[in-house]
């Protein structure tokens, strides 16, 4: 068996030190490269920070070795990490030694976050290595991982749960709230680079082996995160970062299935995830059929719906296998699909949270796509969403006609069309900027109601006032206007007026 990476915590906590020691920060590159160059390698080009590193300097050194993937003699990288010896570093396999020069092995890196910085431990990706990725191989920061993260209801907890850890990006956001973390993956060299990434960062987790909820049996959280393996394929495990060995979206129904009974009352979890659909005009129907017996207060966002081939392709990418095994291996899905009646597969993050009290069950479970540039769900608009749901369930109509409501800063949109007499508005909408789905779409009457919520006037007046204007019934005109007015304070538009 293949010796585990990082076994020698010891070792890599001096390492730690001596990268901290040579300033091997985010703030600390940044100042390093310079603002512009910094920016570059963030987003994936690499070569202003190669030709800016080419000097010899400790800091420059350890920016070429582990950000960039480049060699450096063996005399450069023990002059730059005094802390920890070269063969020290070769035995933990973060680097190895080609003659007389350093090559990295692992991927090492800083992150941070508002809450501090922390050094991580991953496997290189495709792109910084030859070959195909081995099958325990582990992911670094990505996309999904910073898209998870930022979705995550932060607020301080007793216990919280990272399942699926992998390096640990996840249970390091935890940290800066959460009394206890207890972090799983089925993954052994997962768990080891996750330890690594904590000890190096400061921190301490219960790190436990095995899938789904079987390491914390009995247990309950008030937080659980989770970006298991999601891809939707056959139920071969070629990658364990990836793939779950179950077929179709099995493991994430198993998931939310068993989630309840590991939350506590008022517990919420954040879950990536993506689901078979079988008919594009009903994309929902998965994610409501995994909820349908939870209990769980929901809120899911599909962000993307992928065809198959652009599913497939997207995934066949990330391995970096040849060009013959990818067109092999390409065909297969897709004839899988094909035979499972898969016709496009769901992507987007699951908010869910137990309701508290005896006997509490879910009063709502809200599944709709948001696709807009900006409009992700961040863990404070996941709050807000559940606080105003709950307003909206704990007063009744009547007690809404009686409240002063206020608009908050909102851009009216029009639709229009040209025609004989000029520009004609066909629609318009209020949209919130920065809120993910926070759009209400208009017609003349609720356009004036909204316009006249500045919190002066008890609802049941203004629609008393528009009514009278428009010359019909009050009460008619309550009755219509109340959905539009509760949908206006789901999406953030309208609020209580204090």
């Amino acid at each position: 068996m293949t010796q585990l990476p990082c076994a020698d915590l010891d070792v890599v906590g001096r390492f730690a030190e001596s990268l901290r020691a040579a300033v091997f920060t985010t703030a600390g590159i940044d100042d390093h490269l310079g603002a512009d160059v910094s920016a570059s390698l963030t987003g994936g080009v690499s070569w202003p920070a190669v030709a800016a590193v080419d000097d010899g300097r400790p800091l420059s050194t350890l920016i070429a070795l582990f950000l960039l993937g480049l060699s450096r003699p063996a005399e450069e990288v023990a002059a730059a990490l005094p802390g920890v010896g070269v063969d020290e570093l070769v035995a933990q396999g973060i680097v190895g030694l080609d003659g007389g020069a350093v090559v990295p092995i692992l991927d090492v890196r800083p992150y941070a976050d508002d809450a501090g910085e922390y050094t991580v431990f991953a496997d290189q990706d495709s792109g910084r290595r030859s070959g195909t990725l081995a099958v325990d191989h582990v992911l670094g920061i990505g996309g999904a991982s910073i898209s998870l993260a930022r979705a995550v209801i932060r607020r301080p907890v007793g216990r919280a749960l990272d399942l699926g850890t992998g390096c640990g990006v996840q249970a390091l956001h935890l940290g800066a709230h959460c009394e206890e973390i207890v972090a799983t993956d089925t993954n052994e060299r997962a768990l080891a680079l996750a330890a690594a990434t904590a000890r190096a960062s400061g921190q301490r987790w219960d790190l436990r082996r095995g899938g789904l909820f079987e390491p914390v049996e009995g247990e309950r959280f008030d937080l659980i995160v989770s970006n298991p393996p999601f891809v939707i394929g056959s139920g071969s495990q070629d990658y364990i970062y990836r793939d779950s060995g179950v077929a179709a979206d099995g493991l994430c129904a198993r998931l939310i299935a068993e989630l309840p009974d590991h939350l506590n009352p008022g517990g919420t979890a954040t879950v990536l995830a993506n689901w078979a659909v079988a008919d594009p005009d009903d994309w929902a129907a998965r994610p409501r059929e995994w909820l349908a017996r939870t209990g769980l207060d929901a809120w899911v966002v599909q962000r993307e719906l992928a065809d198959p081939i652009s599913y497939v392709s997207l995934w066949l990418a990330d391995a970096g296998e040849s060009p013959a095994r990818s067109a092999h291996r390409g065909r297969e899905w897709l004839d899988y699909f094909a035979d499972a009646g898969i016709v496009a597969v769901g992507m987007g993050v699951l908010t869910l949270r137990r309701p508290s009290g005896a006997g509490a069950g879910g009063r709502f479970q809200i599944v709709e796509e948001i696709t807009g540039a900006g409009e992700e769900v961040t863990g404070d608009e996941a709050r807000a969403f559940f606080d105003r749901q709950d307003f909206l369930a704990a007063h009744s109509d009547d007690e809404l006609m009686g409240m002063r409501l206020s608009a908050m800063p909102v851009v009216l949109e029009e639709q229009s069309l040209l025609g004989e007499s000029g520009w004609q508005t066909v629609g318009s909408a209020l949209r919130r900027p920065g809120g993910p789905g926070a759009v209400l779409a208009l017609d003349e009457v609720s356009r004036a109601l909204v316009a006249g919520c500045r919190g002066q006037v008890e609802l049941t007046d203004l629609v008393a006032l528009l009514a009278a204007h428009q010359g019909v019934d009050a009460d008619a005109l309550a009755r219509a206007a109340l959905p539009v007015v509760r949908e206006a304070i789901a999406r953030g538009i309208l609020y209580r007026a204090v």
